[in-house]
């Protein structure tokens, strides 16, 4: 690939284009014509079944595709916790861990206040379903606004990717636990998942050093038992990536390729990439999916935010609410509340970089999105086209921090 094209890619990928243009192709085509944007996202492949599930294009994104995006999630995590990361020693995560339980608690709260103020009755309880879906971040699209706002190296982008990692976290237990797709049947879990897990355990001690065969193998009987136990497969890596051995401390978030390392450092001072080249499994579990990844969340935002504007409701404004205010209220507060506790914030960063970065958070793109999907099906899809609305109208947050960041000049340093 010729230097040109690798910096387009690169490009492609550091500001989130496929997804943003798949979320509009969505938007646009819905609303053009729904019945044939429903029949291409809800097309089948013929009889095909897996484990009792049609085969359709829906049904590939969302139970197969995601699978992917979310093991890279679990990898942001996983290397968090080894030395040099975020969540390394404990004592210096305290405050952004606070902060992340605030930007849980808080949409959470907005969200069941505006449904009791706006609904009652049966409708309320229906409403009140989604709770889950303003809880968690989109890492990608919060990395890249918050280094537009606060310039590449401040404190406050990487206190706000530890905050947005965190709580994806929260929200995979939140996607696992608040909707399954059926009754739960946690014994498929020890039947197939377990056994995936001491597999990909075994094969780490026996010194398997690839990445392929955890993938292959442990991911794949993981995958077997969410879907047997009812809950979201999309999960099935979270399980198993811990176990691909990585290297002994953290290579930062959006690890790229050594050329596009050092191509992309002397055009953009300040990417977030490793000072050191790692070729650990877990390393390249990242380097060979996250291209594939990355442009297949276009056809995840086009399945997922087909949305008629004529579908909005209370519920759009919920959702919304609950992201922007949400986020904001609670991160700053619990943040704020850790300082007076003693867990001081990042050094270099104060109090407006704090509020800033909660209205940052407020990007719940891709994970709203998702469980959105999830939490308004059968008899409550009603809301499901208002709540995806409103996840999409989050992208608001963005304008918002920069506009914000302009006025209380958090590029300036603390206040």
């Amino acid at each position: 690939m010729s230097e040109s094209k690798k910096g387009f890619t690169n490009f492609l990928q550091e500001f989130s284009i496929p997804l943003i243009v798949g979320v509009l192709a969505g938007l646009v085509y819905a609303n053009v014509d729904y019945t044939s944007y429903h029949h291409m996202v809800d097309y089948q492949f013929g009889t095909a079944e897996i484990l009792g599930h049609k085969m359709t294009v829906h049904y590939l994104i969302n139970d197969i595709f995601m699978v992917f995006f979310f093991g890279i999630a679990a990898k942001e995590i996983t290397e968090s916790v080894l030395p040099g990361g975020d969540l390394n020693p404990p004592s210096k995560a305290i405050n952004p861990l606070l902060g992340t339980i605030g930007g849980v608690v808080g949409p959470v709260a907005v969200y069941l206040l505006l449904t009791k103020v706006l609904y009652s009755g049966p409708e309320a309880t229906a409403v009140a379903t989604g709770w889950g879906i303003p809880t968690a971040t989109d890492i990608a699209l919060a990395w890249l606004v918050a280094r537009m706002v606060f310039g590449n190296k401040h404190p406050a982008v990487s206190f706000l990717l530890l905050l947005a990692v965190a709580d994806d976290a929260i929200g995979l237990g939140i996607i696992a636990v608040a909707y399954p797709k059926a009754p739960p049947e946690v014994m498929q879990l020890v039947y197939w998942t377990l056994p995936g897990m001491l597999l990909a355990y075994g094969m780490r001690k026996k010194g398997v050093n690839t990445w392929l065969p955890y993938i292959a193998f442990a991911g794949t009987l993981s995958w077997i038992g969410l879907s047997k136990a009812h809950l979201h497969p999309a999960l099935a890596l979270v399980a198993i990536v811990p176990f691909i051995p990585g290297p002994t401390r953290d290579t930062g978030l959006f690890v790229e390729s050594d050329e596009a390392d050092e191509e992309h450092e002397q055009a953009s001072e300040g990417h977030p990439v490793a000072e050191h080249h790692d070729h650990s499994p877990l390393h390249n579990f990242e380097h060979n999916l996250k291209l594939p990844v990355d442009f297949g969340l276009f056809f995840f935002g086009f399945a997922n935010a087909g949305v008629e504007f004529s579908s909005m409701s209370n519920v759009t404004w919920i959702v919304l609410g609950s992201l922007l205010l949400g986020k904001t209220i609670g991160i700053f507060f619990f943040s704020w509340i850790g300082v007076k506790m003693g867990f001081p914030l990042p050094k270099g960063m104060g109090l407006k970089h704090l509020f800033v970065a909660g209205i940052i958070a407020g990007l719940g793109l891709t994970v709203a999105l998702f469980v959105a999907g999830e939490a308004f099906k059968g008899d409550l899809s009603v809301h499901m086209g208002p709540a995806k609305m409103g996840a999409v109208f989050s992208a608001v947050a963005a304008l918002i921090a920069i506009l914000a960041g302009k006025a209380l000049k958090v590029k300036d340093g603390p206040s």
